[in-house]
């Protein structure tokens, strides 16, 4: 694949799906097609919160109201789902967003079932739930709506300032301490930002939403993620640093990772950008995973393995230290779900028996 340049998106290239037989082709001059706008396709889903069964991961229920991410970061393990619908996981998944205009209606309906007990529910487990479309789509907030009236709690990842716009209804859902809000923030430099994830909010505005939250009463906190050894992992001490001087109570890191064709979209952004560390970067990268560059494995593939995986996890846990937050990301409260014969009582002035 050869990268052409991207204006705005994290890549340009049309990888071959996978599932598919049929294959992008350029012209025979090899030119690039202008790149496209973005296009919103309809998700009928008929449910909106989804079972987690994996095993290595600390939450049991997620919600993603879009499929599918404008942010364009390069590195994003979600792309591969793409192909799953159908499209390609280079620009399609950055530029074709499965929208689910009926996200809020369908929280309610699944939060007011008789067999939801109030589990913990985490939003953007794959794709942004505050990327770019939100600010006119407000789907999120519409979710969070619910969540409120339902004293639900959830977790929020994201790396748009855009969160902030929200923080009336965190703060209600804080009051219960049944939110949890994790800014991912993978460096510092506004350079690199701009073309590894360039439709994400800048560093510093990532940095000013923590600090809203948290003068909000949001518990709030900083992922390290992904971490690139030979690329950002100079910078762990640094972001944990800023986030806790922001406000960050808490952080966690996670190893990038390359599944199928995103090891290859990669691979060819790093010669684009940087040809001249590309090797050793790559090099690094298949370090902590094993000699390849992706680890798809249980209870490893979030933490990686070798040398350099252990160097990084010793310097993010010293930074934990001094910065003195916790190294990993607490729970919601989920003990204050408040079901709908609870919100019935509560609006006639009775007492949840529930």
């Amino acid at each position: 694949m050869t990268q052409h340049p991207s204006h705005g998106r994290g890549t340009p290239e049309r990888p071959p799906n996978r599932f598919e037989t049929l294959r992008y082709a350029m012209d025979e001059a090899g030119a690039p097609e202008p790149l496209p706008r973005t296009e919103l396709i309809a998700d009928k889903s008929q449910t909106v919160i989804t079972r987690n069964h994996s095993p290595d991961l600390g939450f049991d229920y997620s919600i993603n109201p879009y499929r599918g991410c404008e942010h364009g970061c390069i590195y994003c393990y979600a792309r591969p789902t793409h192909e799953m619908l159908g499209m390609n996981c280079g620009i399609d998944f950055e530029s074709k967003i499965m929208v689910k205009y009926d996200a809020p209606v369908l929280l309610r309906r699944e939060l007011s079932h008789a067999r939801w007990k109030g589990g913990r529910i985490t939003m953007s487990t794959a794709t942004d739930c505050y990327q770019p479309l939100e600010r006119q789509l407000q789907i999120t907030r519409g979710c969070l709506e619910v969540m409120s009236e339902f004293r639900q709690a959830v977790t929020i990842v994201s790396k748009n300032y855009l969160v902030t716009r929200d923080i009336d209804l965190l703060a209600a859902l804080a009051k219960y301490q049944a939110v949890v809000v994790c800014i991912s923030i993978t460096t510092l430099r506004p350079e690199l930002s701009a073309i590894m994830e360039p439709r994400t909010s800048v560093p510093r505005r990532r940095l000013e939403a923590i600090s809203m939250l948290r003068a909000a009463g949001v518990t709030v906190g900083v992922l390290v993620a992904p971490t690139i050894p030979g690329l950002n992992d100079i910078e762990i001490a640094s972001i944990v640093s800023a986030a806790a001087d922001a406000g960050a109570t808490f952080a966690q890191m996670t190893p990038i990772r390359l599944p199928y064709q995103v090891k290859d979209l990669f691979q060819t952004w790093l010669h684009a950008h940087m040809p001249e560390r590309a090797g050793k970067i790559l090099h690094r990268i298949a370090d902590i995973r094993g000699g390849k560059l992706n680890d798809s494995e249980f209870f490893t593939r979030f933490k990686g393995s070798g040398v350099f995986a252990g160097q990084m996890r010793q310097l993010f846990n010293a930074a934990c230290h001094k910065a003195r937050i916790e190294p990993r990301v607490p729970h919601p409260q989920e003990d204050h779900f408040l079901p709908p014969r609870g919100i019935q009582l509560e609006l006639f002035g009775g007492r949840n028996e529930m």
